[in-house]
């Protein structure tokens, strides 16, 4: 049965340039024809697929000149019939056009549903929709070359291989049971061994980009610790380049948490300049410092800052809490005193910005690595990391017991891997599955 047509607003709705509307289903078309009027000859219905028509939008009320196109089943995005018109971008344009083509016999589409229309059409992979509003919600390259390895089905290939390589080996065991006097069992069973050594190997290989790729996705979460006054919010301001925290030499200036992000080499870091970890009569400043504690637990790297030349007994007790995570000791005021403490990883200056290049590379290379290649594939998704783990283990335990379990009963687990495979392509995937990734994407996408 096929689907109604669904129409929204392509483009963010607010004043720009041009605006995108767009309409999917099989009235789109018959609606196009009521509310455009094309400026040469061509009429809307004879209008050839994949071609710009300019003319005039008839929209509730009002008439802009924009431009119609139209992409024909089943080779458009979404697999139906497509019509987008391209109008001014103002948003009561925008918004009159949507009225228009609604009151025709469209409805408003949900969430991501025209992408949901794409996969349920068989012109992308599940993981490849993720890939998209991975790179459409992306604040960094990095993010978006994340993305992009799913959005064009790279993952999809790799999981479809594995796939097929666990069909053959299912396919052996049942010629096995269906042709026991063939005497099969021996060559099946060497044949199912190295079909999931391999898929084992491959599994593990993928998984073991997961950590960088999900950092590389959501960026690095740095926390700027230290006692009050040793030029933590000076080395926020010189990191961003710009006066987001305010300055001062009175100690407990920061009571809260001030927060700003860079990117470096592609990759996004996230900084919380905290208050300075102490002991204090003050109500609101011991709020600010319980949380700079609680940022401890959740920065991916924590950035001490310290001062050579007031380097005391308080700067070692919080030294000793953080000397176990992934910490760089940043020695501040370098332009008052060049001697080096023996704890401190980088000699900096907030305020003559020296060093603060060095520092970068430092922070780069304690969360993604020295001389890693950030153009590869990786693995960014945590619900592709868990089926792969469910989908491992099954079938180490299937390689564990193939000399000592019957095929027929190993199947079972190798079965069920396969089937966590799916759910990663979309094969196996649950409605909920489903419902929850396209419930992330915006009306127009």
């Amino acid at each position: 049965m096929a689907l109604d047509t669904i129409s929204a607003i392509s483009t963010a709705l607010v004043a720009s340039g041009v605006a995108v509307i767009r309409i999917s289903g099989q009235k789109s078309l018959e609606i196009a024809k009521e509310m455009f009027v094309p400026q040469g000859k061509t009429a809307v219905l004879d209008f050839e697929p994949n071609k710009m028509y300019v003319g005039e939008i008839l929209a509730d009320g009002f008439s802009d000149h924009g431009m119609c196109v139209y992409f024909k089943a089943p080779k458009s995005f979404t697999g139906e019939d497509i019509v987008e018109f391209h109008s001014h971008g103002g948003v009561a344009i925008s918004k009159g056009i949507l009225r228009k083509i609604l009151s025709l016999g469209a409805r408003l589409a949900n969430n991501g549903e025209f992408t949901k229309r794409a996969f349920m059409n068989g012109k992308l992979s599940l993981s490849s929709a993720e890939g998209l509003i991975d790179m459409i919600n992306s604040e960094s390259v990095s993010g978006v070359k994340a993305g992009y390895y799913l959005y064009r089905e790279n993952l999809t290939k790799e999981i479809t291989y594995l796939q097929d390589k666990i069909t053959d080996a299912l396919s052996e065991i049942d010629a096995d049971m269906d042709f026991p006097e063939e005497d099969l069992q021996i060559k099946s069973t060497v044949n199912v061994k190295n079909a999931l050594i391999e898929v084992i190997d491959k599994v593990e290989s993928l998984k073991s980009t997961y950590r960088l790729g999900r950092t590389l996705k959501d960026g690095v979460k740095v926390g700027i610790v230290g006692k009050p006054n040793t030029g933590k919010s000076s080395l926020l301001n010189a990191l961003l380049n710009y006066e987001k925290a305010i300055v001062s030499d009175i100690a407990g200036t920061t009571r809260d948490i001030v927060e700003g992000n860079i990117e470096i080499e592609g990759v996004r870091f996230y900084f919380s300049d905290t208050a300075g970890i102490r002991n204090s009569d003050d109500k609101i400043e011991e709020l600010g410092v319980s949380l700079s504690k609680r940022i401890l637990n959740e920065s991916d790297v924590i950035l001490l800052v310290v001062d050579a030349s007031d380097f005391d007994e308080q700067d070692k007790a919080i030294y000793q809490i953080v000397k176990d995570k992934n910490v760089i000791v940043a020695q501040n005021k370098l332009d008052k005193l060049d001697k080096k403490l023996d704890v401190a990883d980088i000699c900096i200056s907030a305020l003559k910005k020296q060093n603060l290049q060095e520092l970068k590379k430092l922070l780069l290379d304690k969360t993604v690595g020295s001389g890693m290649d950030l153009n590869g594939d990786f693995l960014c998704e945590e619900r592709h990391f868990n089926a792969l783990c469910v989908a491992n283990q099954k079938f180490k335990s299937a390689l564990e017991n193939i000399d000592i379990v019957p095929l027929d009963i190993l199947s079972i687990d190798i079965k069920d891997g396969w089937d966590a495979l799916g759910e990663i392509s979309g094969k196996t995937a649950t409605e909920d599955i489903i419902n929850n990734i396209f419930s992330k994407f915006c009306v127009g996408k």
